[in-house]
């Protein structure tokens, strides 16, 4: 490469100019880069001599070229044995990872909260440890702390510094929500109109409650102490905020304060807040009702009083989108209407407890499909319980969740002749399943707002986005069993369970574009199967399938990896790119 001077203005341009020879054998030139005027060159460079600094980059340039294309050859010995202990094998999926882990600013936030605490570890290397391996290689502490060996860049901190990290993570819960809430801004925008709350649990492997670990309504119906996640998710799928509390918090309490820590922390007051029916109480809908705030819930049918549960069950009175006609429902084809979603709505004042009236909107929506699907599974559940009752486990006793089979069984102490019976008989209750199969179909929603049902309905369907979430934390970061026992380190550890979810949907975000999807399992197995093999002296060389994913990894990331072998100096070249950002992310 060579210093070439182009007059294409009043003054001569300065150009980088390569030569390289076309396909046809001729011989060509073209421009790498544009130096600009002598001013330009003066200011890059310096006024001493400007000429003399720009041909001295250029040699570094053409350098560095040499050493990217220069042939590497490695011998091998077939009788030589390998070295005892000498790891060859090294894991680059987290560099992904790590890219994002610097954009969010997250190492920034470690700093300020080093400074504050003025500990004497390294909290960025172990936080982003920590992160890293709950997505590639989830386990327990000490596990994460050695499988972070697998990574190029090896840990230095010991599993005493990662105990007290957590304790340190736990004190700063809520400010590091907040802070990289408020780092991913620069990211892009966060729609954070609309958001989604929901309450889940995690169970441990001990029995004896202690602190936050108390018995409470499993949602796995495992019999051992659990504490329960409340997470708010945007609209677009992202990890917003989350709480931690005791296993034996009722639901509907947790929404308040996390609202409250939206609005104090996070800035966001102006929300719409969509749950499901478990944490729709009235004083929730009465709280997100006022001001800039407003609620979309599910409503049980089941709950409502019997005028409103006959106007919604009705078959007449229906819409549909793009038609101003009313329908009923009963007099159509279900062939023809299959997918088709059908909707009424109406305004129902609301008496409260405390005697304040709450004004909501009751929209109750139909589906043939829907109907076919309910219909389907309850017929599922009463073959179960049929199959219970011939095989004499039939027992009634214990309490029935909503979904248990053995809601349908009942159990009668008299004989056919009206006399009492020293043995209890089983049989279906046909009462109850025919109760339940009014319902198929139906699903209703209460809001506070105004504007059109279809969008409503539609904001509304966005809940599955944070059962999505809750099911990537529970399987595929498997964020439980827990094994920790005080209270600090297990709220630290589910925030690093938030962290990664949230790492991995920035992540997932950018690989799945151009009408690409790749699953959770697609993607994280691409990461965790991303190995180079280490060449001694030389660099390392990729011992993973490139595929279409790690294309689009790629080119997310703006480096590569998948060449034939990286040189030692490209490899730190890429781990330099991958803890850049943006300046405006620092304190």
């Amino acid at each position: 490469m060579v210093l070439r001077v182009l007059n294409w203005g009043k003054e001569p341009i300065y150009y980088v100019q390569k030569s390289y020879r076309k396909e046809d054998g001729k011989p060509a030139t073209k421009n790498v880069e544009r130096l600009g005027t002598m001013e330009d060159l003066i200011s890059r460079f310096g006024e001493i001599d400007p000429i003399g600094e720009a041909k001295k980059y250029i040699a570094e340039l053409t350098a560095a070229e040499k050493e990217n294309n220069k042939k590497v050859i490695v011998e091998y010995s077939p009788t030589t044995i390998i070295q005892k202990n000498e790891q060859r094998s090294y894991n680059g999926g987290y560099l992904f990872l790590q890219k994002i882990y610097h954009e969010l600013g997250l190492d920034y936030i470690c700093k300020k909260i080093e400074k504050k605490h003025k500990n004497k570890y390294d909290l960025s290397e172990i936080l982003s440890m920590l992160l890293y391996t709950r997505i590639l290689y989830p386990g327990s502490k000490l596990s994460s702390l050695e499988d972070a060996k697998r990574l190029i860049e090896q840990p230095s901190a010991d599993i005493h510094q990662v105990y007290r990290a957590l304790s340190l993570l736990a004190t700063e819960f809520n400010e590091i929500q907040a802070d990289v809430y408020k780092r991913s801004l620069k990211l892009g925008k966060r729609d954070a109109r609309v958001v989604y709350y929901d309450l889940t649990n995690y169970f441990f492997e001990w029995e004896e409650e202690q602190g936050l670990v108390q018995y409470g309504h499993s949602k796995e119906g495992r019999p051992l102490p659990i504490v329960q996640m409340g997470l708010f998710m945007d609209k677009d799928g992202f990890p917003l905020a989350m709480c931690i509390e005791p296993g034996n918090t009722a639901e509907t309490t947790t929404l308040k304060p996390m609202e409250d820590l939206l609005k104090d922390k996070f800035g966001l007051s102006k929300l719409v807040v969509c749950t499901d029916g478990g944490l729709s109480s009235y004083e929730n809908r009465k709280r997100d009702s006022v001001g800039d705030r407003a609620f979309i819930t599910v409503q049980s049918l089941k709950k409502l009083k019997k005028p409103l549960q006959d106007w919604a069950l009705e078959t007449t009175g229906w819409h549909m989108s793009g038609s101003e006609k009313e329908y009923d429902i009963s007099q159509l084809n279900p062939d023809e209407y299959y997918n088709v979603t059908f909707y009424k709505e109406r305004w129902e004042p609301t008496k409260m407890s405390t005697g304040e009236v709450l004004e909501q909107r009751l929209i109750v929506t139909f589906s043939f499909k829907y109907r076919e699907y309910l219909s389907y599974v309850r017929g599922r559940q009463i073959s179960r319980a049929q199959a219970l009752i011939d095989s004499g486990r039939g027992n009634t006793s214990k309490r029935k969740s909503p979904n248990d089979a053995k809601r349908y069984i009942k159990s009668e102490y008299c004989t056919m002749d009206g006399e009492l019976a020293q043995i209890e008989n089983f049989s279906l209750n046909q009462d109850m399943i025919d109760q339940e199969a009014r319902f198929d179909g139906f699903y209703c929603i209460s809001t506070d707002l105004e504007g059109s049902a279809l969008e409503i309905i539609k904001l509304n369907g966005g809940r599955w986005i944070i059962e999505n979430g809750f099911r990537t934390m529970k399987t595929d970061l498997r964020a439980r069993p827990v094994y920790l026992k005080r209270d600090d380190r297990i709220k630290a550890h589910f925030l690093t369970c938030f962290l990664s979810l949230l790492l991995y949907k920035y992540l997932e975000k950018k690989v799945n574009r151009g009408g690409q999807h790749f699953t959770t399992s697609e993607i994280i197995g691409t990461l965790r199967d991303m190995n180079f093999l280490s060449v001694n002296g030389e660099g390392y060389i990729p011992t993973y399938t490139r595929t279409d994913l790690t294309n689009n990894l790629h080119g997310s990331a703006g480096f590569r990896t998948d060449y034939q072998i990286v040189t030692k100096k490209q490899m730190r070249s890429i781990i330099a790119q991958t803890k850049k950002h943006d300046k405006d992310n620092a304190e």
